[in-house]
């Protein structure tokens, strides 16, 4: 799965659809068309007519439609990516190498490639210099056999690692409090268990980084697929309509018939009153909660644990607690003043409850064990900004801000290929006289780069 098994996922997961991928049907034209270039000039038994760029090496007799390069697959987004999507990239190569024969029969030769490749979930680093990129991925073979599979394997390692990158970054910003997975609305359905699988190497890189111990959570069973995990939820708004908004019975009835290992998590802002409908949530829950337990009904009293409640509020709204200070901007949506607000509020409701003596200690203990969770808008830097002044956040949700991809905000994560080598006959590096040698060949400004957690991947 990653660095931090030492497996790579099985090339089943990935559903590819092999047919057309061969076939061309992913690939940007101009890779489609030096490949049929290239299988022609073979067929044609073409020998190079140029002039080459390799100063003091005879190219005359140089065959390139069986040209044998070496390319390498790097990203340059500052100052280091969490790298995702190199499994899925080596199964792509190895069900799709290859070419077809006269009788249209395609004849794979994966085993006729050298692969380097890291483990997904490790880092590269990058310093702006275009000549110290490090490459995740390295492939030398016949161009003409993976030519097609440049532009899906560039689009599986961009949107992988932008996504775990921007998770990662979200997570250091957070200070290890987790952080809900909820982009899934915000994407195609077809890429939640890539982005589901980004998120899980970023919670997982995190932990090995800074010894923590955060937790994943997604919100669809689709992004749990490729690791094992399941999706989790508890309110959404369309709940509290469907119970005609009193959103401590939706809240209740929630309690009542969801398994007790769901968290329960109210929604608050339907009113855009948070603090007035948390209380009223938090009364009916406890009083409920300690109605059992004193029925001795343990186990059934669980059901009314109060994990959290969460506030939505939308951001061209000032919630009913929040005072006006003058600047707009800082009552609109979740701020912090809001979140201080509910956290008071919390920590002392039950001191209006009806309650026995002995019912009021254990109030007062469930009250400050009822955790905030905030969703809406949040992305790095304003989750910065709250944990700089410490608001009393437990649990962070974060959406559309994991997939984004914005060269102005330093989310920028696309990759490129380049090849950097190719091996022809003659006197070079590494290779005695008269046999092939690697010899550098690319675009001015580009060159081989070096990553020290490249690994030789078997292909046979």
């Amino acid at each position: 799965m990653s660095v931090f098994n030492n497996k790579r996922l099985d090339k089943s997961i990935f559903k590819i659809d092999a047919a057309r991928m061969r076939a061309g049907w992913y690939t940007d034209a101009y890779f489609s068309n030096i490949a049929h270039i290239l299988e022609t000039l073979s067929r044609e038994e073409y020998t190079f007519t140029g002039e080459s760029d390799i100063p003091g090496l005879d190219c005359s007799g140089v065959q390139n439609g069986d040209i044998i390069v070496e390319m390498q697959f790097f990203t340059r987004r500052k100052p280091k990516t969490l790298i995702g999507g190199v499994d899925e990239a080596l199964a792509l190569l190895e069900e799709c190498t290859g070419y077809f024969d006269v009788n249209g029969e395609f004849v794979n030769t994966y085993d006729q490639l050298e692969i380097e490749a890291v483990q997904d979930g490790t880092f590269a680093y990058y310093d702006g210099n275009p000549y110290h990129v490090q490459p995740v991925l390295k492939v030398r073979g016949r161009y003409r056999d993976f030519a097609k599979l440049e532009t899906p394997i560039l689009g599986v390692l961009t949107e992988t690692s932008r996504v775990a990158t921007n998770v990662y970054n979200v997570l250091v910003a957070a200070n290890g409090k987790n952080v809900l997975f909820f982009p899934a609305r915000f994407a195609h359905y077809k890429q939640q268990a890539l982005h589901g699988y980004a998120y899980s190497l970023a919670v997982q890189a995190y932990n090995h980084k800074f010894s923590k111990s955060s937790s994943c959570f997604v919100s669809t069973d689709d992004q749990g697929d490729w690791w094992g995990g399941k999706g989790g939820g508890t309110i959404a708004h369309a709940s509290i309509c469907s119970f005609l908004g009193d959103s401590a019975e939706a809240m209740m009835q929630f309690a009542r018939i969801m398994p007790v290992d769901v968290p329960r998590i109210a929604l608050v802002d339907f009113h855009n009153d948070c603090v007035t409908d948390t209380l009223k949530v938090m009364e009916r829950m406890f009083h409920k909660y300690w109605e059992l337990l004193q029925a001795g009904e343990t186990e059934e009293a669980q059901k009314y644990r109060l994990f959290a409640v969460r506030t939505d509020t939308s951001g061209n709204m000032r919630d009913v607690s929040v005072a006006p200070l003058g600047d707009e901007k800082l009552d609109l949506g979740v701020n912090p003043r809001l979140v201080w607000n509910m956290r008071h509020a919390m920590n002392r409701a039950y001191e209006d409850w009806p309650l026995t003596e002995a019912a009021r200690d254990a109030a007062g203990e469930w009250c400050q064990e009822v955790k905030i969770v905030v969703t809406g808008g949040f992305n790095v830097e304003k989750i910065t900004r709250f944990e700089k002044h410490a608001v009393p956040v437990d649990i962070y949700g974060v959406g559309s801000s994991l997939l984004e991809n914005c060269s102005q905000c330093g989310q920028n994560n696309d990759f490129t290929a380049d090849i950097v080598r190719v091996n022809l006959p003659g006197k070079g590096w590494q290779s005695e006289a008269g046999k092939k040698a690697w010899y550098a060949m690319t675009k001015v400004g580009r060159g081989e780069g070096q990553n020290s957690n490249l690994e030789l991947h078997p292909t046979k």
